[in-house]
């Protein structure tokens, strides 16, 4: 819906809408869900421009439609990868300055204008900073589609590359505040920069085959044991070993080069094969962390064998939720290179996953979107002052980590949402409703919480840091906030 400056009337038709969906330019794993997201858009009947630097096979091997547009243009970066595992934290600042920070003026000028001349209904990001802006500039809506946000990937490097860069990150933060609300996808990272959140299932592909059509394609007998290759490029300097695979297994490789030779128990798979039909028709899976291989190998029940990657803090919460659903095995690097696969292998196909939760993201997605765009105004189930405060003290629990090391996601933060659905707030004998703070080891000593949602879910994080005890906890959130002055603040306003 595009916002009128002197009527409320809307241009979007009841039948037809025209979406500009932007896509970050760091791997495929973001081009690989807004396909699913595009394809339900372009089946009820609307347009979708994609933005995009992925190759076209991406999102053509999905959607055969003329309703789908291409344009070849990278608003950010991403992470610079200095291999497949190890992200390098400066380049990555510089790279993002070099594309998206000096040439700002010039791409909103050039977007604001491509937006008016398609007359987009919707803008749509996953999860494009300046997109969100050009919106704002062109009087279009604006919504975000994602897991995790730039602002919040980055900040971890600004404490590494130094405090001159962060005007990255607040320039980040700032232009996804113009965006209307986020859709939030599981396995998400703390984003407090948005105003209003909605939570949707997994964004997962749709297979086209069965397993047992997959391996008959690939002429594999059902004895042998599967697992795919996905790591996006492999190591520099990794040869392959035949001794790599115990007996009786045969791994098929996403990414390898055409010149590369592979011993006889590894296949090179074609540079478009459709991995989630392969993925559904494995043992197992061997690679790095990304939402595309998290999700399909949760969707498929495809046990994950994966290696860390260095410096990219959305990944422990990805795999939080792989070993919570049982989904997951770590493998260290070390091993990885040298070729001792087997007992990984081994305890993956063990393993018995147990994620039942939806996989139709993209439907709920584009049906949210579809609405938005028709001029609906979507509002958030949960209390977004007390989701916006916990993504703050989560994000600050983060920085405060030792450089290169990974640190636990504290379980209040990974539960907030049941938690605030259960306990705030129960039904009264009244017919209205009572707040339950859960905070009676607080002595409030001047005001009252009045009962306000936010106040309450406020005082119940603080009450949850100290009942458990979590030093670190209560350091990085100190960093944020000046507790007492803000606390004193609010109860001076409110009385």
């Amino acid at each position: 819906m595009r916002i009128e400056q002197e009527s409320d009337g809307v241009s979007a038709s009841r039948k037809h809408l025209v979406f500009a969906y932007y896509i970050t330019g760091h791997g495929f794993g973001h081009a690989t869900r807004v396909t699913e997201v595009a394809r339900h858009l372009i089946d009820a009947g609307h347009d979708v421009h994609v933005v995009t630097g992925a190759p076209d096979f991406v999102f053509t091997s999905e959607i055969k439609s003329p309703r789908l547009f291409i344009r070849k243009v990278l608003l950010d970066c991403g992470a610079v990868q200095a291999d497949a595992l190890t992200v390098d934290r400066l380049a990555s600042l510089e790279k993002y300055s070099e594309t998206a920070v000096k040439p700002r003026a010039k791409i909103l000028a050039i977007e604001t204008e491509w937006l008016n001349s398609i007359k987009a209904d919707l803008v749509v990001s996953d999860v494009v900073p300046v997109a969100c802006r050009a919106a704002a500039d062109a009087g279009i809506r604006s919504v975000c589609v994602t897991n995790f946000s730039w602002d919040f990937i980055y900040a971890e490097y600004v404490m590494a590359a130094g405090l001159h860069h962060r005007s990255i990150v607040w320039q980040i933060a700032e232009d996804y505040s113009h965006c209307e609300f986020l859709i939030r996808l599981p396995g998400y990272c703390p984003m407090p920069a948005f105003r209003d959140v909605i939570d949707v299932p997994l964004v997962v592909r749709r297979l086209h085959k069965s397993a047992k059509e997959v391996r008959k394609e690939l002429n594999v007998p059902d004895d042998v044991k599967l697992v795919i290759l996905n790591f996006g490029g492999q190591p520099s300097g990794w040869n392959i070993k035949e001794e790599y695979l115990p007996p009786g297994w045969l791994c098929l490789v996403c990414g390898a080069s055409d010149n590369e030779d592979l011993p006889p128990n590894f296949r090179k798979l074609a540079r478009d094969a459709y991995t989630p039909d392969i993925i559904a028709a494995c043992d197992c899976m061997l690679g790095k962390i990304g939402y595309g291989t998290c999700s399909e190998a949760l969707a498929y029940k495809c046990p994950f064998v994966f290696v860390r990657r260095d410096y990219f803090n959305e990944e422990p919460f990805l795999r939080n939720m792989l070993e919570y659903y049982q989904c997951g095995v770590e493998m260290i690097r070390r091993d990885l290179i040298t070729g001792h696969w087997r007992p990984y292998l081994e305890r993956a196909i063990s393993l018995k996953p147990c994620y039942e939760a939806g996989i139709n993201g993209g439907e709920k997605a584009a049906h949210i979107l579809q609405e938005t765009a028709f001029g609906k105004n979507y509002a958030s189930d949960k209390l977004s002052g007390a989701r916006r405060l916990r993504d703050a003290i989560v994000l600050g629990y983060q920085l405060q980590r030792a450089p290169g090391r990974d640190c636990a996601i504290p379980e209040w933060y990974s539960k907030s949402g049941d938690q605030l659905d259960q306990s705030i707030s129960t039904p009264g004998n009244d017919g209205g409703f009572k707040f339950h703070s859960g905070i009676e080891d607080f002595d409030i000593l001047h005001g009252d919480s009045h009962d306000l949602p936010d106040t309450v879910a406020f005082l119940q994080s603080l009450s949850e840091l100290v009942a458990k005890n979590t030093k670190r906890e209560r350091k990085a959130a100190a960093n944020i906030f000046l507790w007492e002055v803000l606390i004193i603040s609010y109860e001076d306003k409110v009385l």
